[in-house]
């Protein structure tokens, strides 16, 4: 009989990631999907037939224990959340509301159902908790998070280690490092990149407005850390795991890596609000700071250590970087007749 899996968040990237790869072992796919004027979907338009949709909503209690008790699943990834770092301040309460509390309705749902209910749930924590905190980073280091996403994800992280300590629930939280997709939203800043640089090559546009260009973060694939998500619910005990790829790159060295892949080279001139990013060769300005996007408590350098997702997990990221950025732009690139590659390619 095959397992059921119940993603709130499903129609995020993650979500959509996950919804493929457990699909692909034979899950039974089950979803969370909040009511909204304007549906969101797009992402799972080519599997839509294959899963099963809910509406619910991580601030509304009796729907998650509506799903969770008619459908029983056998494993429930807790994928939903306001991502957004620079939105969280503008919108604290809401970031708590969905993130932190979202999360404690979800284990309280758990908590109802036992631990005789085989129930088993990961937690999609995230790097952004380490905030300041000295890189590199891993399960032993001192959490000091600077945004609202943060705090919230924080508070769900230890909602998720005191339910499992005082009820003995299957919960393991996940503490991703930055992982992207072609399948990222346009407000992040690597989907941001990869859409400004394409429309650069196209001629639609002529240069990207960037924030802090010298942010260093850990990224890798989604799909790689969807896997490592699943290996977690797969193991007897439940514990913490960061899973990351263990190098850093700055925002700049995202932008060249995109221009690089249309043949562009980026040479840097100035400091602060003023550097600026030009075309090596036609001495075009591509790349403009805008103070506008800068965060009002920055976190500058987040590398993950996942040393014991590697030895406990088997979990090693397939995907380079490189792989990465000619993913994301292949499946972004404006060709040249006008069209766009499809967007939702898994």
């Amino acid at each position: 009989m095959a397992k059921i899996a119940l993603i709130t968040g499903i129609t995020g990237q993650d979500g959509a990631v996950l919804a493929r790869f457990l699909l692909e072992k034979g899950y039974d796919v089950h979803g969370l999907r909040p009511y909204s004027a304007v549906p969101d979907e797009g992402r799972l338009s080519d599997i839509s037939d294959d899963i099963h949709l809910h509406y619910a909503d991580m601030t509304d209690t009796s729907s998650l224990l509506r799903l969770v008790e008619t459908y029983q699943p056998d494993e429930i990834y807790n994928l939903a959340a306001m991502s957004h770092v620079h939105v969280s301040f503008d919108m604290p309460e809401l970031t708590a509301n969905v993130n932190a509390l979202g999360t404690l309705r979800l284990l309280e749902v758990l908590r109802i159902m036992g631990p005789q209910s085989g129930m088993r749930m990961y937690q999609a924590s995230s790097s952004e908790m380490f905030g300041h905190a000295p890189a590199p980073q891993n399960e032993n280091t001192s959490f000091e998070p600077c945004s609202p996403y943060g705090t919230s994800k924080l508070f769900g992280y230890w909602s998720v280690r005191n339910y499992r300590e005082a009820y003995g629930l299957h919960a393991s939280n996940g503490i991703l490092f930055n992982h992207e997709s072609p399948l990222r939203g346009e407000e992040f800043v690597t989907r941001k990149i990869i859409k400004a640089v394409c429309e650069i090559e196209a001629g639609q546009r002529d240069k990207i407005l960037l924030g802090n260009l010298h942010a260093k973060r850990d990224w890798g694939h989604a799909r790689d850390y969807m896997r490592g998500a699943w290996m977690m619910l797969q193991q007897d005990i439940p514990d913490d795991y960061v899973l990351a790829t263990g190098q850093a790159r700055s925002v700049k060295e995202f932008v060249e890596a995109a221009f690089s892949y249309i043949g562009r080279r980026i040479d840097w001139r100035g400091q602060g609000v003023d550097e600026k990013g030009y075309d090596s060769k036609t001495g075009a300005c591509l790349v403009e700071v805008d103070p506008a996007l800068f965060r009002p408590t920055e976190v500058r350098h987040l590398l993950g250590d996942a040393s014991r997702a590697k030895e406990i997990l088997g979990w090693e990221p397939e995907i380079s970087f490189e792989q990465l950025v000619e993913e994301m732009m292949e499946a972004d690139r404006v060709l040249p007749y006008g069209q766009t590659t499809k967007r939702y390619a898994a």
